[in-house]
């Protein structure tokens, strides 16, 4: 397809048919992502879906979810009745917790008045919190986890995985030990303030002629990278050449309208900067979801600015658009949310994602559900 969200790079290997398993998309958006998240995974959770994902790709915020799910996974047997006493102690608690902590000014303040960058502290905090010295390594074999960064260097995609971290230009290195937390920091470290994230390597890392053209220092020993969103917002690229369904889960923002933009160079160079890269954002989108209505794949795409309404299910849990549209609104940082901000954020995922499944995937086989995960703070 012409007109695909992605497209080949020469490196590719021939994939004569598509896998028929699914694969899992979540997109970035700081914690506001993070949290709505784990909404979106309990319904799949729910509903048996999610024990037969084979493929979870992720940026930014997201990656802080999923990098939790990938190093949970073997503790949890996913069955429905194990919400409560495997999937919220397990997988949401130590995530809420985590959202109730401010890390990225302490980070950006301490970056630039000490020794060591702003992405080595927000690695050291995602460590401390979340990942306790784990490494890629750690996370299983099946479902295969991809944490997505961009390559500042190479202007490609850079891919943590459990057996190999790669870029085609730069080249591939087998079974790295990179630290969890250092991945999932490079995959969230967005623009302007937590980037870049700088990975240090040995050029005997690589694996020989991995590379396409860049196989060779620096690009070899300093790596450095963005957000994966900058390269692919809704971490699509490796599920998509794969996978013929995919669930695409976006809690991606929205540039707001600023009635007196700036005129100084710097700042309206970032103004404009941000309009190119929202129209970006906008054209994958829409890919995605003719791709989907064309029949040319399967599953579904649910936003954290849907409106539930267009599902039209009469027995979809209330969410009323001015409500879900102020935490589509809350800023894409890293920055402490309080427990009923939470829960709305976490109750809308689990909604908009369940809306999504019975209408588009498998309507017959899923239940509706009459309350949200936590009903004491509705929407």
């Amino acid at each position: 397809m012409t007109d695909a969200p992605v497209v080949g790079i020469p490196t590719d290997p021939e994939v004569a048919k598509l896998e028929a398993t699914p694969a899992l998309c979540l997109s970035g958006g700081g914690y506001r992502a993070m949290v709505f998240h784990i909404g979106v995974l309990w319904r799949l959770y729910e509903t048996g879906m999610l024990a037969n994902i084979k493929r979870v790709s992720s940026v930014s915020g997201g990656s802080i979810t999923a990098g939790v799910l990938a190093l949970k996974w073997r503790e949890l047997s996913f069955k429905p009745d194990t919400i409560n006493s495997e999937f919220v102690p397990k997988f949401v608690a130590p995530l809420r917790a985590f959202a109730g902590v401010t890390i990225d000014a302490e980070s950006v303040i301490l970056g630039a008045l000490l020794p060591g960058s702003i992405g080595d502290r927000i690695a050291k905090a995602y460590d401390e919190h979340l990942f306790h010295g784990k490494t890629l390594q750690d996370m299983p074999d099946e479902p295969r986890f991809v944490i997505n960064a961009t390559n500042v260097q190479s202007g490609v995609l850079w891919r943590f995985m459990k057996p190999y971290m790669r870029d085609y230009r730069v080249g591939e290195v087998r079974n790295p030990k990179v630290p969890l937390a250092q991945a999932v920091a490079a995959s969230s470290a967005f623009p302007p303030v937590l980037s870049p994230f700088e990975l240090r390597l040995k050029d005997s890392d690589f694996e020989k002629n991995s590379g396409m053209d860049l196989q060779r220092p620096p690009f070899t020993t300093r790596v450095v990278l963005s957000d994966g969103g900058v390269y692919d917002n809704l971490g699509l690229e490796t599920a998509w050449k794969r996978h013929q369904t995919v669930l695409v889960s976006d809690a991606g923002g929205q540039i707001e309208a600023e009635e007196e933009p700036e005129t100084d160079w710097p700042r309206h160079s970032y103004r404009v900067l941000k309009l190119i890269d929202s129209q970006v954002r906008s054209l994958r989108k829409r890919q995605v979801i003719d791709s989907f209505k064309s029949n040319a794949r399967k599953g579904a795409y649910w936003g954290i600015r849907t409106d539930i309404a267009e599902y039209k299910l009469p027995d979809a849990l209330d969410c009323p658009l001015a409500r879900t549209i102020q935490l589509a609104e809350l800023p894409t940082r890293l920055k402490k949310l309080d427990a009923a901000t939470q829960e709305r954020l976490i109750n809308w995922g689990y909604a908009v994602c369940d809306a999504a499944l019975r209408k588009h995937v498998v309507a017959a086989d899923i239940q509706p559900k009459a309350a949200f995960p936590y009903p004491r703070s509705p929407i």
